[in-house]
């Protein structure tokens, strides 16, 4: 099937303030950012989860040295594995990245899939109760102790909106959720209902790449291949040796499944299909985030 990012991003209006780039893993997302970079003399603004943390490179695809050469790139690497951004840290991040690129005159490019951060930079964040350090670790205790399952449960009694949308392997964001339900009262799903994320921060164009099912799981599968041929496996051995077992990019798709192998619960056959399953779980809910979306798709046929 072809398809080409060059293509792709010749038929983009380039009128809005911002370009933002998004979609499912695989689905193209860094080349089509890259080629519209190239045409607007843009630069691009990292909107990914793990991307932002050092060290956590080859499971995370991150933009390799030579494309960071060709097109100036923010917010990767940006920070410590064992100190966790969150959504409003980043959008103050990339709303100051923003303002560098046109400062300078360039166009930003926002790329990346981790959507929630992507709503979070154009909307902002509904207004709940500030971060509690003595209840988030009190909730990383809970976890350690009766596993991220219980706290899940937790977070269904008293939010089941929030419990429905988030994995119970998120700690962070369950974590959150049950945070402001403790702190208010109130779950962070009416918060999140009042603020309705209606009135946007940016003018921008969502642009992505659009791939039918079976040709997405391909190139999926694709991905998990090339990752753990570049050392993958040898990578989570490396940042576990660091001290970085518990942090929060651990648990991200890929990231998770390599380290249940490094640590002899899931036999060497099973890790690339277990990759691959929970890559097309989270594809899924990328388009989920998307549907709302008025999102310019190139159909890659």
């Amino acid at each position: 099937m072809s398809w080409s990012a060059k293509s792709a991003a010749d038929k983009v209006e380039l009128g809005d303030d911002i370009v933002v780039v998004v979609g499912p893993t695989a689905s193209g997302k860094s080349e089509l950012a890259l080629e519209l970079a190239q045409r607007a003399d843009g630069e691009i603004i990292g909107a990914d989860s793990v991307q932002v943390y050092r060290h956590f490179d080859i499971g995370s695809s991150k933009p390799t040295p030579s494309e960071r050469q060709r097109i100036a790139h923010h917010l990767i690497d940006v920070a410590d594995p064992n100190e966790p951004l969150d959504a409003a840290s980043y959008a103050a991040l990339a709303a100051r990245a923003i303002d560098d690129v046109r400062a300078r005159g360039k166009r930003p490019i926002v790329c990346g899939g981790t959507f929630l951060w992507v709503r979070a930079l154009l909307y902002g964040l509904a207004p709940a109760p500030p971060a509690d350090a003595t209840l988030r670790a009190r909730h990383l205790a809970w976890a350690h102790a009766e596993g991220r399952a219980a706290l899940h449960a937790r977070l269904g009694e008293v939010d089941p909106p929030s419990a429905a949308r988030l994995s119970p392997n998120d700690f962070v964001r369950v974590s959150r959720a049950l945070e402001v339900f403790e702190l208010s009262g109130r779950p962070l799903s009416t918060f999140q209902a009042e603020h309705g994320f209606r009135s946007r921060r940016y003018a921008a164009q969502l642009v992505g790449v659009r791939w039918p099912a079976e040709e997405l799981n391909r190139r999926i599968a694709a991905r998990t291949r090339q990752l753990l041929a570049a050392g993958f496996i040898d990578e989570v051995i490396r940042l576990v040796a660091l001290g970085y077992r518990e942090a929060r990019a651990m648990s991200s798709v890929g990231y998770r499944q390599v380290l249940q192998h490094v640590e002899g619960r899931l036999a060497q056959e099973e890790l690339a299909p277990a990759i691959d399953r929970a890559t097309k779980v989270f594809a899924r809910r990328q388009r989920t985030w998307l549907r709302d979306e008025n999102v310019l798709w190139f159909d890659s046929v």
